[in-house]
């Protein structure tokens, strides 16, 4: 690559969500606010977790790695976004920039996984009850959930190496709050049509593959469910999965409309306002959906909230 081209290889700037003063003041205001309940209630329910014995079982153990992957997502992107909207000039090193791709895809896959892995969880729970404390052993737990995290690790090595094979020389502008990569494919001025090939058949295959074995274990949870005679039974059963139905259909929603589709097919602005969706909203919401419906958690925080009073 051209010398004069090289700058654009050690630094990039960051054009973040708006160039209006006012708005950016505001956007400030409320992600700040976003990130605050995202970090509050992400540590909350890893520490009344660990904390409440009660809550040591499977469904609970994955809820707070689940919470623990959030944290750390909305960590890798929206400090940096926050920074974003008091200068005037946001720029990110190129291996900054890296890191955070890597970062991202390790924690976006890792949770991918991990719901699909909690489908498991409540089908063998309803589905099969009497061997639920064998086939959900702690031994099971702990590879079920490494599997989640090296499979985020895996698929992050492949975005991350499909970047670094690329060649930087149009703009150093990256039209979007965080190095995500579809505007870093934008920038390229490389031959890019195999690794968009390649990104896609490895997001079509993460995201099929999840999608499938939830499907699957909703679909016998299903069956399970219309079996049972008793109406309270029905409830109790349903109720467990809501908020896990719930988080899979936010979060594998917004990230197949932007890993999966072609890019031709939607701009980098749909692309924005998809990735704050998936990247800073839904780390906040998934400890509100999980909490808000279990009795469960409610009963475990009021137990210890009574014990220090």
């Amino acid at each position: 690559m051209a010398d004069g081209n090289d700058t654009s290889m050690k630094e990039f700037i960051i054009l973040g969500l708006t160039d209006d003063p006012v708005l950016r003041i505001f956007l400030f205001t409320l992600f700040l606010v976003v990130y605050v309940v995202t970090v509050v209630g992400n540590l909350s329910i890893i520490i009344l977790i660990r904390a409440s014995s009660q809550l040591h079982m499977p469904m609970y153990h994955f809820l707070s790695h689940l919470a623990f992957i959030d944290f750390w997502y909305s960590s890798t992107v929206t400090p940096k976004m926050l920074k974003g909207f008091l200068v005037e000039r946001d720029t990110i090193s190129f291996s900054g920039c890296v890191a955070q791709l890597c970062s991202v895809f390790v924690f976006g896959t890792s949770e991918g996984i991990l719901l699909a892995v909690m489908a498991y969880d409540r089908f063998v729970a309803i589905c099969n009850p009497l061997l639920y404390t064998i086939s959900m052993s702690n031994k099971v737990c702990a590879q079920l959930t490494a599997t989640s995290y090296v499979g985020g690790c895996l698929n992050s090595m492949l975005f991350t190496i499909c970047v670094l094979g690329l060649a930087f020389c149009r703009s150093n502008e990256i039209n979007h709050f965080f190095c995500d990569f579809p505007p870093l494919v934008e920038l390229a001025c490389s031959d890019v049509y195999l690794v968009q090939i390649i990104s896609s058949i490895s997001a079509a295959i993460i995201i099929l593959s999840t999608v499938l074995t939830i499907v699957i274990s909703y679909v016998h949870i299903l069956c399970a469910i219309v079996r049972i005679q008793a109406t309270g039974g029905r409830q109790k059963a349903f109720s467990t999965c809501t908020s896990h139905l719930t988080a899979v259909i936010l979060y594998y929603g917004t990230i197949a409309f932007t890993y999966v589709q072609p890019s031709s097919s939607h701009s980098l602005e749909q692309n924005k306002v998809v990735s704050l969706f998936y990247t800073v909203v839904i780390p906040m919401l998934n400890p509100l959906i999980y909490t808000l419906r279990n009795k469960d958690v409610k009963g475990a925080a009021l137990r210890i909230i009574d014990k220090y009073e």
